[in-house]
């Protein structure tokens, strides 16, 4: 009897077992905390809707935060998600600077950190780096605004005024150094002139990437430097930034009345833009596919956890002052009049619903 009890209970804890592989696959993997600086642009709203999808598809279970631009608010957050036990952080700055003590108690703790997008300074602690090849984004800037303008047949000179992105974003300096690439030996030639004398990001910056704030100095550019004598082209670093500044250029008369819209950049298709590129505004953007930027941002967080090899492209670009991170770069793509629905419709980015 006793031998019969034994085996009865050894057969039930047998099948107890068995009824549980669905519970322990799903609590197999970890989850990951993912913080994006801000909902007020659409694009961080896909990056993240994006890297969510992926992850869960993926067995992870995600943890999702907006900080709002808000740089205490999105330290309080990440310090959250290493308390509930986050095993990896996918982390788009706000201030790229600010991160070192938050991430050294993630060091603490053994989890890992893939700086997504945007790449943190100043600190050992972060393991990746996954984003766009940033200076070959300004390069493309640059580019459109030249074949804009007809440069190089064109004659000129042309007017043009330069706008940078946020100071406390690493990026911001990499897509205006890659733009001056292309557009500084044609200001030394003077077939491009910018009647301000405003250069440098010191000068030229855009705090938090905001468009009131752009739109403001391009009001102020325009009654100084531009009273008499016509605006041919902007650098303009980012979509929202590009509608500030064609805010200001129709409030004085450019694309109406026969005075031409001046050629202005941008970056992240953004709805609003690809609408004003489709309208004949805005003249082009930056395309960057965050569902791809999503893809390898999971390939790393697998990777990882499992003690893999992480797949980067890049091991020299990205020093953030501590170390040289390890990238993987993807390629930006210009849209402009000519290519925005095979870039953005065709490949199911967005629906034509969305941009018409």
């Amino acid at each position: 009897m006793k031998r019969l009890t034994t085996l009865l209970s050894a057969l039930t804890l047998a099948a107890f077992a068995m009824g549980q592989p669905h519970s322990a696959a799903a609590q197999s993997k970890p989850t990951v905390g993912i913080a994006m600086p801000t909902k007020s642009s659409a694009r961080w709203i896909a990056d993240g809707d994006n890297i969510v999808k992926v992850l869960k598809e993926r067995g992870y279970d995600t943890d999702l935060q907006y900080a709002e631009d808000d740089v205490p608010n999105q330290l309080s957050q990440i310090e959250n998600m290493i308390t509930k036990g986050a095993k990896v952080l996918v982390i788009a700055a706000i201030d790229g600077s600010t991160l070192s003590d938050v991430l050294a108690q993630a060091k603490a703790q053994g989890i890992k950190v893939v700086a997504y997008d945007r790449l943190i300074r100043g600190t050992p602690n972060v393991d990746y780096y996954a984003t766009f090849d940033n200076f070959q984004v300004g390069v493309l800037q640059a580019q459109s605004l030249l074949k804009g303008l007809g440069l190089p047949e064109a004659k000129g000179p042309f007017n043009i005024e330069l706008f940078g992105g946020s100071p406390d974003d690493n990026n911001a300096f990499f897509f205006y150094d890659g733009a001056m690439s292309v557009l500084k030996p044609l200001i030394d030639e003077k077939k491009l002139v910018v009647a301000s004398g405003q250069m440098g990001m010191d000068k030229v910056s855009t705090l938090r990437w905001d468009g009131a704030t752009a739109q403001a100095r391009m009001d102020n550019l325009l009654s100084a430097f531009y009273a008499n004598k016509k605006l041919d082209a902007v650098l303009s670093p980012y979509d929202g930034i590009s509608i500030g500044i064609l805010s200001s250029v129709k409030g004085v008369g450019y694309g109406s009345g026969g005075q031409k819209m001046p050629i202005v950049s941008g970056q992240d298709a953004e709805v609003p833009s690809v609408k004003s590129i489709i309208a004949g505004e805005q003249y082009a953007s930056i395309f960057k596919d965050t569902r791809e930027l999503a893809r390898v941002t999971a390939d790393m967080v697998d990777a990882m956890l499992s003690g893999k090899e992480v797949k980067v492209n890049d091991t020299k670009t990205y020093n953030n002052g501590v170390k040289v991170v390890p990238s993987y770069l993807l390629t930006p793509v210009v849209v402009d009049k000519s290519n925005w629905e095979p870039v953005l419709i065709g490949s199911g980015y967005y629906k034509a619903s969305q941009v018409k």
